[in-house]
């Protein structure tokens, strides 16, 4: 975002847009703490399995999504959440075009 110093007000799911056949983001803080990005998934689209050496909160905040965290489905609509625990592997499937927040903490 612009001045980091400036107050920003918007509003989540329309924070960022939907593009055919893509996955974007938009990072919204970054800092050696962590950071808070917002992603949009067209339908079709996912991350593959990976793993991240950090903490991570998920925030769907539109649409549809299934988690697959260490092996287990979970499967989350607008204004559903779930905690992402360091080293552990996972993936992210849209069921329909879906935003999320994800908020990652570094420390």
């Amino acid at each position: 975002m612009s001045n980091e110093n400036s107050p920003q007000q918007f509003n989540l799911s329309s924070g960022i847009d939907y593009q055919k056949d893509s996955v974007v983001s938009k990072t919204l803080i970054s800092k050696k703490t962590g950071t808070v990005t917002l992603f949009a998934f067209d339908k079709g689209q996912g991350l593959s399995e990976h793993t991240a050496p950090f903490d991570a909160l998920v925030c769907i905040t539109d649409g549809e999504a299934e988690i697959i965290l260490d092996g287990k489905n979970f499967m989350l609509k607008k204004d559903e959440t779930i905690i992402l625990p360091a080293n552990k592997p996972h993936a992210v499937n849209s069921v329909s075009r879906f935003k999320m927040l994800l908020i990652m903490i570094k420390s």
